[in-house]
């Protein structure tokens, strides 16, 4: 027999533990005191005495007379459940008479309910479980008065049948299929929800009192976890009950049994509590958010609740985990909150983290040494939240990045370093300025973090800077300005760096911060110049906005700007040979990338000075380069002239290399040797390997006849020469010998150098470099003596000028011409004054190529007197540019092209003001616009020799060629319209006559224009006639 319970059975110790203490917790809260206590205890052992007598007793029992005391049981249940705790039925005392309990007193419901379980708890028949589960559930909708007892009874009976408890629970969260009648569906919603809750709490705690179940595995717990979340995310967005609370204390609950969860699961039980936490409204607006209903309930202590229950959650995961791994994965399901637009959901998670972090700091030691790189990520979050508007959300997030840096200094045991870290913790507490806070921070993060963390890092502030709060950008830029000149980034981290900014550049909004950006490039352009470089060479062509800002940014001091075409000009070199490239590859080639990059920093202002000092290198390479596609086959788009079209293409790389040479000279200010190529269309030779040594010639010409950094481009050819590539010898070969003829090549380098690095070249293996090494040696400078005889040819081949009728003037125009070349720097005196005289009379000849190659070779021969006849040499080209600017006209496009060229010599040698203009014109102008340019360039440079020119332009008025004639009419008309009152002060009385004599000509011709202009004129001429003459 056992002995009955005793008086005090109606609230035994062993139940008080259990359920909820009070009848108005029952109603307001689900049938729990305090499920994160309850689930987290021991096991209890406080079990009633008469236990196992009873135990003992339906152990003997068959499985019919179990079933027919569970039917029994289930019936008085199910009759009598409106009636209060009490319960006198006969059928059941004579039940409990059967089983040996001789209870003298009236039965407790509760005692019925724990019965119940227990009985099926010894219950071999699955089936039979199932039936009374089901009953069980069913009732726990239809009458909240039970909801404790039908708790306690699925959790005894879960115990030995868990898999039959779990599965059903599972199923009534997923599908609510246990209908009820009589309830609404709101109403009929929480029933499920309250009794689903209620059963797994139970269940819960019968686990933890049984030990048996320590080493079950509990394969379900995923989707009952997943029923729970389903749950959750379908509450309100305001607090009227303790759902969320007792939802993830459960989950806290069933998170701590085995297995362990997967981080799958982990992760959804995060995003979703996060969100039905963070997402509710405002504190102050909780209880405005409310429902109408009766009685209020205190919404500060609903939430205060449910956020202490995430804070457990939180803190058990980290438990259970004992890894920075697992702070790192916490962390990462805050993110979303900590980039939220709302200040009241970043205030909310930064809180969480930081009581996160300060319960790791004092309760947990980290039991794995990890160092995840998104840590870097993370703690840059919570560094751009130090100026958030709000208060609280600044503190604790510099709170929670000091926190972070102490557990991983602790992790790695330098207690230095972590006392040091207490210390500016400390220093910061005592009011330190912000920037001197920050100061300490970055130096404690380049100390602690990791390259991969500290990238990281870098990345998420980078990303900080596409925000559209100002506070928020700058704090970004600052601490980014901070890391780079605290020399925090290394090499190896730079291309991701770079990589992320340029990303980020399109997103950033405000001038400013862009600003502060180019600064922190600059100084990792300084610190890391060739990663930087070769980085920027990746990212895109260098034309796109975005990289040319980055470009420039690392011409911001001279030194930097060097070291930026320096390497540029090394990778232009970088050229595998053909048999070793795939056609794919040639794309991507490092030279194309240099060549591409070059071509756009040409026409920056910011690398002006750079590309002046680095002129000579560019040239070489340029040139060099060009040879190297010719050799590739690129030569695709060579002949694309952009100035001829007006739609904008990419140019091929051969183009690219073209129009950067040509662009190199403009841009260095040496456009005189631009414009000589350009007038004479030399620039085309360079678009044929078969022309190209032509065009090398002509360009090198040019350069010595300007003194265009002769001495460096020199200097670079040499060592070019002494090269092994045949490429590279060519270029210098032509060069050297062209220059040869310089003016100041023997002030920067002597005879005998010359001579050892020409003979040098006649071992050459290519046939062009031995032979125009040949010729530097057979140069003037190599022989002075050859001076005199070119000299004495020179007289003789004047004379045959001065014949009356000379024979091939057109050979002895090309004599003279080569030997002025060759005598270069030796001048020829007074002998050019009577050349070019005699050239003046050729520029009206009959004959086109007599004109033409007299036009062409007095621009050279009026370079070519040395000083004592520099000044007479510049009044005879004055006296020559009437008749050059009438042959602009000329019928022969060969005879116009010459007289461009030479036209602008004259005007370089005269010294005009506007030359670079006149080129311009002279290129590309076309139609009446160009004409009146050119005539007011010409005019304005020489302002007081107006009356001169219309004296000279007279003459042409008689001309035989049409388009001479023309041209004057204009002229002389645009002289007299324009500087009328000048000419009264200027013209002498006998010129006024010649004019009026010259005009009255005009008057009896047989053509129209003469006749109008004649007309249109008359006026002008007859008042210049008087005042004058008068």
């Amino acid at each position: 027999m056992v002995a009955a319970p005793s008086d005090g059975f109606h609230r035994p110790h062993w139940r008080s533990s259990l359920l909820s203490p009070t009848e108005e917790e029952e109603e307001e809260e689900l049938d729990v005191d305090h499920p994160g206590r309850a689930i987290m205890v021991k096991p209890l052992s406080d079990r009633p005495p008469w236990e196992k007598m009873l135990m003992d007793r339906i152990g003997v029992m068959s499985a019919t007379e179990k079933s027919l005391f569970l039917e029994v049981i289930c019936h008085h249940i199910q009759e009598h459940d409106q009636l209060k705790e009490q319960v006198s039925d006969a059928s059941v005392q004579e039940l409990l008479v059967s089983l040996n309990l001789d209870l003298k007193q009236p039965l407790e419901k509760t005692l019925l309910f724990y019965i119940y379980g227990l009985v099926l708890r010894e219950c071999t028949s699955v089936d039979l479980v199932k039936k009374h589960l089901a009953g069980l559930l069913e009732l726990s909708q239809q009458s909240s008065s039970q909801w404790e007892n039908i708790a306690l009874a699925i959790g005894i009976t879960s115990t030995s049948h868990m898999e039959v408890v779990w599965s059903m629970l599972e199923h009534l969260g997923h599908t609510g299929s246990l209908k009820s009648s009589f309830t609404s569906p709101d109403s009929q919603d929480n029933t499920l929800k309250r009794s689903f809750l209620s059963a797994v709490i139970m269940l819960m705690r019968a686990l933890r009192w049984e030990s048996s179940t320590q080493n079950y595995k509990f394969t379900q717990i995923p989707e009952l976890i997943r029923c729970l979340l389903g749950i959750l995310q379908e509450e309100p967005n305001f607090l009227v009950t303790l759902f969320r609370q007792k939802i993830i204390l459960v989950i806290v609950g069933l998170s701590s049994l085995r297995p362990s969860l997967k981080p799958m699961v982990k992760s959804r039980i995060l995003q979703t509590c996060l969100e039905s936490l963070y997402k509710l409204p405002p504190t102050e607006m909780l209880k405005n958010c409310l429902p109408p209903q009766e009685s209020v309930p205190d919404v500060m202590v609903l939430y205060q609740k449910s956020m202490q229950a995430l804070d457990l959650l939180l803190q058990t995961f980290i438990s259970e985990n004992k890894s920075m791994d697992e702070v790192c994965f916490l962390l990462q399901h805050t993110e979303p909150w900590l980039k939220s637009d709302k200040s009241y959901e970043r205030k909310r998670v930064v809180q969480s983290i930081f009581l996160l972090l300060k319960y790791v700091m004092d309760c947990v030691v980290l039991t794995e040494e990890a160092v995840p790189s998104v840590l870097g990520h993370q703690i840059g979050l919570l560094l751009l939240l130090c100026r958030d508007k709000d208060e609280v959300t600044r503190t604790h997030s510099r709170q929670c990045v000091y926190l972070l840096l102490q557990l991983l200094i602790q992790q790695k045991g330098n207690m230095e370093e972590f006392m040091h870290l207490n210390e500016m913790k400390n220093f910061e507490a005592r009011a330190c300025r912000e920037s001197e806070m920050f100061y300490h921070l970055v130096k404690a993060l380049d100390k602690t973090l990791t390259v991969a963390q500290h990238t990281q890092l870098v990345l998420t502030l980078l990303h900080g800077l596409c925000s559209h709060s100002l506070p928020h950008c700058a704090l970004a830029s600052q601490l980014l300005l901070m890391v780079s000149e605290d020399y925090s980034i290394k090499q190896e981290q730079v291309a991701e760096i770079l990589q992320g900014l340029f990303q980020e550049l399109p997103g950033i909004l405000f001038n400013n911060i862009l600003q502060t950006m180019m600064k922190v490039v600059a100084v990792l352009g300084a610190q890391h110049t060739q990663e930087t470089v070769e980085v920027m060479l990746s990212l895109c062509h260098p034309s796109e906005r975005q990289v040319t800002l980055l470009w420039k940014a690392l011409a911001t001091n001279d030194l930097l700007a060097r070291k930026v075409i320096t390497l540029l000009y090394l990778k232009l070199k970088q050229r595998p040979p053909k048999e070793l490239l795939r056609f794919s590859e040639q794309v991507q080639l490092t030279s194309l990338l240099a060549l591409d990059t070059i071509y756009e920093l040409l026409y920056m202002q910011e690398y002006k000075a750079a590309v002046h000092w680095a002129f000579a290198g560019i040239l070489l390479g340029l040139l060099t380069q060009l040879h190297y596609l010719f050799e590739l086959g690129m030569v695709e788009g060579i002949t694309d002239h952009q100035e001829d079209v007006l739609e904008m293409k990419p140019l091929s790389p051969c183009r690219t290399c073209l129009e950067a040479l040509k662009g190199l000279f403009w841009t260095a200010n040496y456009w005189e040797v631009f414009a000589d190529l350009k007038l004479l269309k030399a620039w085309e030779l360079f678009e044929h390997l078969e022309t190209y040594p032509e065009g090398v010639t002509l360009l090198a010409k040019a350069m010595a006849h300007y003194d265009c950094e002769v001495k460096a481009v020199f200097g670079q050819s040499v060592i070019l020469l002494m090269g092994s590539e045949a490429r590279d010898n060519i270029v210098a070969i032509v060069v050297i010998t062209e220059f040869l003829n310089s003016h100041n090549l023997t002030q920067h380098v002597s005879r005998k150098s010359v001579n050892n690095f020409l003979s040098l070249g006649l071992n050459n293996p290519n046939h062009l470099v031995r032979a125009m090494s040949l010729q530097g040696l057979r140069s003037i400078l190599m022989h002075p003596k050859k001076v005199d005889l070119l000299q004495n040819r020179l007289a003789r081949v004047l004379d045959s000028f001065l014949r009356p009728e000379p024979q091939d003037l057109l050979g002895l125009m090309e004599v003279v011409g080569n030997i002025l070349h060759h005598l270069g720097l030796h001048c020829v005196g007074a002998i050019s004054l009577k050349i070019a005289q005699h050239l003046r009379t050729l520029f009206d000849d009959e004959r086109e190529d007599v004109r033409g190659g007299a036009i062409f070779l007095y621009g050279k021969v009026i370079y070519s007197g040395g000083k004592k006849y520099q000044q007479v040499l510049r009044k005879h080209a004055f006296w020559s540019l009437v008749p050059l600017l009438f042959h602009l006209a000329d019928s022969c496009p060969a005879v116009v092209m010459k007289t461009k060229f030479t036209f602008l010599r004259c005007a370089i040698l005269l010294g005009w003001e506007f030359r670079k203009e006149l080129f311009s014109k002279l290129a590309w102008g076309c139609g009446q616009s160009a004409e009146n340019d050119i005539f007011v360039y010409m005019v304005e440079s020489n302002f007081t020799s107006y009356h001169k020119f219309l004296m000279q332009a007279l003459i042409y008025l008689s001309s035989p060629h049409r388009n001479l004639k023309l041209t004057a009419m204009k002229f002389i008309g645009g002289i007299l319209q324009d500087y009328f009152s000048n000419l009264c002060f200027s013209l002498k009385p006998g010129d006024v006559k010649i004019l009026r004599t010259r005009f009255e000509v005009l008057k009896q011709e047989q053509d129209s224009i003469s006749r109008k202009f004649y007309q249109n004129h008359l006026d002008n001429v007859i008042e210049l006639f008087q005042n004058v003459a008068h």
